[in-house]
């Protein structure tokens, strides 16, 4: 693909767009963008930053989110190797969620994007209102 016919500003970034292109609709990391780019994996995984939680503590720690999205959330981070699910042969059984290395590295990225969210919200809903 001519990354000039795009319209998408690469000068500086041909180091890093060496193996994957999220811009490039056929290219894997489009979807693992989807995957990561959600509210709630952003949540899930900023839930888990130094902790194993279960599932229940979970549900709590990302407010709104519905049992079958978390249940979905949670299984693709797995599968993705954002997250190891621990499993607890007790009575009764129960399974904990935690951060892998690779989940780890997320954190650096998603904690300013958190920041910028918290500083500009207002800006946003002061926008929005105005009519645009």
């Amino acid at each position: 693909m001519d990354r000039q016919s795009t319209g998408v500003p690469w000068a500086g970034m041909e180091d890093w767009v060496r193996d994957a292109d999220p811009f490039d609709r056929t290219c894997p990391s489009r979807a693992l963008l989807a995957s990561l780019g959600d509210k709630w994996s952003i949540l899930i995984i900023l839930s888990l930053d130094g902790e194993q939680l279960r599932y229940g503590e979970l549900e709590q720690a990302v407010d709104g989110i519905s049992p079958k999205m978390l249940t979905q959330r949670l299984r693709r981070l797995v599968d993705d190797g954002i997250l190891v699910r621990w499993e607890f042969d007790e009575v009764p059984p129960h399974v904990a969620y935690e951060l892998t290395d690779l989940g780890r590295s997320l954190l650096p990225v998603f904690y300013p994007f958190i920041g910028w969210l918290i500083d500009h919200t207002r800006d946003v809903e002061e926008h929005r209102s105005s009519g645009g």
